[in-house]
């Protein structure tokens, strides 16, 4: 089927899409990856000059009979050519491999699908140098339209002196920004219809696509209770023997560690949550370092459904929003990240210093940021912090920081204080 006629009029431009492009021209096969409905399709079929729908209602079960037959057939068309719901098909990937290998052509495929894992027993390679991944997640607030993008993350590692930018999102906003979350579908919708796209979300969660994760059927009731209780630990190294306790707690039927561990590996597997490594440095004294991970869910609309809270709760607790709005600008900076080929991670010792995020490039360059809702006494305290955390870095050792960051939620614009110290709203960060 050509593709020319599913181009979306409205498609926002994805950060994925420049990715996207980039891995096509190294390899012969694009597998894109990551939580349903963030736009893996949709931002597949803008590249795409075919595709191929396996769970075409019409012809579903004659994809699948071919796919076993003759799944070379299934290949045939003009490239990159998309396969969209390819793991109802797990053959297809090594003929998918062998394809490109007789092709010798780069840019063949992309393969796009459900972020239940497929069923591997039916797959004989791994692929390796014939597939490349591209992890996709919910839009940043660049990518949705919010953000100004006038401040750039990948200027400040190449050493910009100044920057300058505004933002016009109002506390108000950026409660129902966090409560509507990322999904693409959710962006151009009227507010209310906008905030039940997330609870739907949650819904499919519970009911249906954590038992799809490992085809283990999980109690619905305790699926909420754990998701509840790790909406209230967003932003925390929280073992699961806490979880489990705090469950414990806070509901009358309890959960043992090895059932939380094994739910919360279910919601990774769908990328429902995706906890942030412990940052390493080169240190001046000997200093022990948390090794932890960092809690968090992919988008912070699933820890509001979880909680069963909306813009006005969290406008009316500002504890639970600083640590909400410190989920959202983890997932921006994540996508920003990938796209400049970095990674996010979170340092904390035991002498108490922290450090919000730590975006690492893999040329060695590395932005130490602290995320603050907002307001003069937090910057301040983000800033101390930052320095404090530059101090203790050897710097014989490994690179200075390219930049200090106080990443806030409101303030009407970005500056450069005296100290060095970039003051930047979320509202006008890009990658």
């Amino acid at each position: 089927m050509e593709i020319g006629v599913f181009l979306m009029m409205n498609y926002k431009k994805r950060i994925a899409d420049g990715m996207l492009k980039r891995k096509l021209e190294g390899k012969g096969a694009v597998l894109i990856e990551g939580p349903k409905w963030c736009g893996k399709t949709t931002t597949a079929e803008q590249i795409a000059a075919s595709v191929l729908y396996m769970d075409d209602p019409e012809k579903k079960e004659q994809n699948i009979s071919m796919s076993e037959l003759n799944p070379k057939r299934l290949l045939k068309g003009a490239v990159p050519r998309l396969i969209d719901e390819w793991q109802l098909a797990p053959k297809l990937w090594d003929a998918i491999r062998f394809e490109v290998d007789h092709r010798g052509e780069q840019g063949q495929f992309v393969l796009t699908g459900s972020a239940v894992p497929v069923d591997t027993r039916e797959i004989t390679h791994s692929g390796t140098g014939r597939f490349t991944w591209l992890t996709m997640r919910p839009m940043s607030l660049y990518e949705s339209g919010e953000s100004t993008g006038e401040v750039s993350l990948q200027s400040l590692f190449e050493g910009a002196a100044d920057i300058d930018g505004g933002s016009d999102i109002s506390i108000d906003y950026l409660a129902f920004l966090v409560c509507r979350g990322g999904w693409p579908q959710a962006v151009d919708m009227r507010d209310e219809i906008a905030l039940d796209q997330a609870m739907d979300y949650y819904d499919a969660v519970v009911r249906s696509d954590i038992n799809r994760a490992d085809g283990v059927q999980k109690n619905p009731e305790r699926v909420r209770r754990l998701m509840r209780s790790y909406a209230r630990n967003q932003g925390g190294q929280i073992p699961n023997t806490v979880i489990a306790q705090d469950i414990a707690a806070n509901d009358e039927n309890p959960m043992s560690e090895e059932t939380v561990a094994s739910y919360l590996n279910a919601l990774r597997k769908i990328f429902v949550v995706e906890d942030m490594p412990a940052w390493n440095p080169n240190l001046r004294s000997k200093t022990a370092i948390r090794s932890s991970d960092t809690r968090y869910y992919i988008d912070p609309s699933i820890a509001t459904a979880a909680l069963g809270i909306g813009p006005n709760d969290l406008l009316n607790d500002l504890k639970t929003f600083g640590f909400l709005f410190e989920t959202l600008c983890v997932r921006d900076l994540r996508v920003f990240a990938d796209a400049l080929n970095g990674e996010v991670y979170h340092y904390r010792d035991k002498d108490g210093q922290e450090c919000d995020a730590v975006v690492h490039l893999r040329n060695g360059k590395y932005g130490l940021i602290e995320i603050k809702l907002g307001g003069d006494k937090l910057i301040e305290e983000g800033a101390a912090s930052l320095k404090a955390m530059q101090a203790k870095i050897d710097t014989d050792k490994m690179k200075t920081a390219s930049f200090l960051m106080v990443l806030t939620g409101v303030g009407d614009y970005a500056y450069r204080r005296r100290d060095g110290v970039y003051v930047v709203p979320i509202g006008c960060l890009k990658n």
